[in-house]
């Protein structure tokens, strides 16, 4: 809300796709209602810059994938290749069988990757300084809220994601 409030952030806001099923069921809907257009019009009207959906990330997700996998499959490198989208199989990964890491993409997760694509790609096209760029993640995952808090996650210098919330993170916002 601090973030939203201040005039001088642009304040962007990415949902995952299980939100929009699970954000209903919050608000009495019958469960898996598709909520989507209710979802992006709160999102606006608590105050939100841009609202996006998480969708167009993990097709960049999944065709960096598909390159580090021919990469490894033309040059010998180590199969399979395990995607590493959750940061809860990562860390699972690196406290449970560290010596699989080698398996382990290493693509960005999707929210990790609209953060860094915002705060480069789209803060230079847009004309915003990427410093003044607030990126907020509403994911089914609270391993999320672990994932944007790490240090090797700041493509532009500046953390790819400011803040992750849970689906009734969100809605209490909205209530």
């Amino acid at each position: 809300f601090a973030a939203i409030a201040d005039p001088s952030k642009r304040v962007i806001v990415q949902t995952a796709p299980a939100v929009r099923a699970a954000l209903g069921e919050e608000f009495g809907y019958e469960i898996g209602t598709n909520v989507e257009g209710k979802m992006a019009a709160s999102l606006r009207r608590l105050g939100f810059d841009d609202v996006f959906d998480t969708d167009w990330a993990a097709d960049l997700t999944i065709m960096e994938e598909a390159t580090e996998f021919m990469d490894r499959f033309k040059n010998g490198g180590k199969l399979p290749l395990i995607t590493s989208c959750s940061p809860g199989w990562v860390k699972y990964c690196e406290h449970y069988y560290p010596e699989q890491l080698d398996h382990l993409s290493s693509c960005k997760s999707p929210q990790q990757m609209f953060g860094a694509v915002t705060k480069t790609w789209y803060a230079e096209k847009m004309g915003i300084d990427p410093a003044k760029i607030v990126v907020v993640s509403i994911m089914p995952c609270t391993a999320k809220k672990f994932e944007c808090g790490s240090e090797d996650q700041s493509a532009s210098g500046y953390a790819d994601v400011d803040y992750a919330l849970t689906t009734r993170e969100l809605a209490r916002m909205i209530d």
